[in-house]
């Protein structure tokens, strides 16, 4: 149990009730946490490389980081691009070892979307690794706002791209950092009832835990994304490093003492997911 794909960990996660985390990272000291939480609650983990970790450490870099993890661990590892915005983004993801590719065409007529991501899955498909597609927009707290998935146009969607898991637009918002939004549950019920494939909450750390272990035991809900919430874990945990001893300069001590907040604040976020433990 190393290096997996998302159809890997979400096809089971869909048949048996569960969900699994996709974690938003930013560079070496959250991965390593995030696996080690992984394996310490014995359930698949999918590392996320997004626009911002992107434009901080190249996409080669950061396949081989994740692989690296992956195969040492005793739990499955997805590497996973998020927010890829072009066929260049995706194939420089394959191209560095990524086993699951997300395509985000959320903001291009329906048709455009369906035809572009179909193109990535054909491509994920013909390498042996997973295709993520978006329908419908996530917006993102303080900015751009969102605009709601149509359970009719993400039926079509999700025929004709496909896509191994959908992502979706009922209420989540990107970069939010409190849990007061909640998701619209009779938009999710009306896009489940007419799809069959795992679906993605993007913008997962603004949803309240409680409806994260509703939704990923009884719903379609396979996969949420999580970055903000532990993003602030790890300021925090640094934070208090520094200001322990104003003298210390040297990084790496400093940001050893960031890994066990990390790896305790993931826990408590997979455990919501109610995966099994594997094994």
């Amino acid at each position: 149990m190393t290096l997996a794909t998302l159809a890997d960990v979400l096809q089971p996660a869909l048949k048996n009730g569960y969900a699994v985390a996709g974690l938003v990272t930013l560079g070496w000291e959250e991965m390593r946490a995030y696996v080690a939480a992984a394996e310490a609650e014995g359930c698949p983990v999918i590392l996320q490389a997004g626009p911002s970790c992107r434009d901080h450490t190249p996409l080669p870099i950061l396949g081989k980081m994740f692989r690296h993890l992956a195969e040492n661990a005793s739990v499955p590892v997805v590497a996973h691009l998020d927010h890829g915005y072009t066929f260049e983004d995706c194939k420089m993801a394959l191209d560095s070892g990524f086993t699951s590719l997300m395509f985000d065409g959320s903001r291009k007529p329906l048709q455009q979307n369906i035809d572009e991501t179909a193109a990535i899955a054909e491509m994920a498909h013909a390498a042996g690794i997973s295709c993520e597609g978006e329908i419908g927009f996530v917006g993102y707290s303080g900015g751009e706002n969102s605009a709601g998935t149509d359970p009719a146009e993400a039926a079509k969607f999700a025929v004709e791209s496909g896509v191994d898991a959908m992502a979706i637009s009922v209420g989540n918002v990107h970069l939010q950092q409190d849990k007061e939004g909640g998701l619209d549950i009779d938009r999710i019920r009306a896009i489940e009832a007419v799809t069959d494939i795992p679906l993605v909450i993007h913008g997962g750390s603004g949803v309240p835990v409680d409806q994260r272990t509703l939704l990923a035991k009884n719903s379609s809900v396979c996969k949420f994304n999580i970055g903000t919430e532990l993003r602030m874990a790890f300021g925090h945990a640094m934070r208090d490093a520094v200001n322990r001893d104003p003298k210390r300069f040297d990084r790496v001590t400093i940001l050893k003492e960031t890994h066990d907040p990390v790896v305790a604040a993931t826990r408590n976020v997979l455990r919501a997911f109610g995966a099994p433990k594997l094994g």
